[in-house]
């Protein structure tokens, strides 16, 4: 096990690339376009940055 400590998303992407990891899966809070945009999102910077191909995981919708 290893911990880091710093940005996530470029923590993410550092091992990434220091695994030769072929598949990162992150998640996603599900967050608007406008707090997104605000904020930044992990999950959109590694799959723009991240050197292999990103699975984004949505939180399941609860029904009622």
């Amino acid at each position: 096990m290893e911990v880091f400590e710093g940005d996530a998303r470029n923590i993410l992407c550092e091992v990434v690339d220091k695994h030769h990891a072929s598949l990162l899966v992150v998640g996603s809070h599900g967050h608007g376009a406008i707090k997104r945009a605000v904020i930044g999102s992990v999950s959109d910077y590694c799959a723009h940055h991240a050197h292999c191909s990103v699975m984004i995981v949505k939180k399941p919708k609860i029904k009622l």
